[in-house]
């Protein structure tokens, strides 16, 4: 699992962001970011924190923009806001955004640490307006990530085994590749299973 908490100093941004989808549907988010200390990310210790860090303020800077909807969006962001999202994102090579990175692969925990890497087991860190179809897509995004590896794993071996000539071993990766492939699809059915289409039109499309 992610880490799902930073360091005391930074207790301003991670009780914004556990209070999210409430700040940005009640129209308070921008008050609230305002009224934030100016903190520097020099007291962020290793990856970790560093990745938690960008995806809190990514999630912050999307809800701080789009708090009014596709109308009433802002130019501008606070310094509070804009200067640490920049070091952090200088700190990681990652751009000052809302990225894949943040919003799948840095955002999801197991509720029972022992668990499986399973839907049931699974929760999102952070969170915007969209409820569990935000929920479902975040996580059955992720499950398409998980089954992706072992293909991963066998595109290597196949590059391996072709210079070598070595025929049972690249018929062993396809083989694998196409499971892969095939467990990739079967995860990805499940968003219809999580997501409400319109919900996902209407309000998460907006943020990302």
């Amino acid at each position: 699992s992610n880490k799902t908490e930073l360091p005391a100093p930074y207790g301003p941004w991670m009780e914004i962001a556990h209070d999210l989808p409430r700040l940005i549907v009640s129209r308070r988010l921008r008050s609230q970011v305002l009224k934030m200390p100016q903190l520097s990310a020099r007291h962020l210790r290793g990856r970790e924190e560093l990745h938690l860090a960008h995806l809190v303020l990514s999630f912050m800077t999307m809800g701080y923009i789009w708090q009014e909807g596709e109308e009433g969006t802002v130019k501008v962001l606070p310094q509070n806001l804009a200067v640490p999202f920049w070091e952090v994102s200088q700190a990681l090579g990652l751009p000052p955004i809302l990225s894949h990175a943040d919003f799948v692969l840095a955002n999801w925990r197991r509720k029972n640490p022992d668990g499986p890497l399973e839907m049931e087991n699974l929760d999102t860190i952070s969170s915007l307006p969209g409820g569990e179809s935000l929920r479902g897509f975040i996580l059955v995004t992720l499950l398409v990530e998980k089954a992706a590896v072992p293909g991963i794993k066998a595109v290597l071996q196949a590059l391996r085994a072709i210079p070598q000539l070595d025929e049972e071993t690249l018929h062993e990766a396809l083989q694998e590749l196409a499971d892969a492939i095939g467990a990739m699809n079967q995860a990805l059915k499940r968003m219809h299973d999580y997501v409400d289409p319109a919900v996902f039109y209407a309000v998460i499309r907006i943020f990302l």
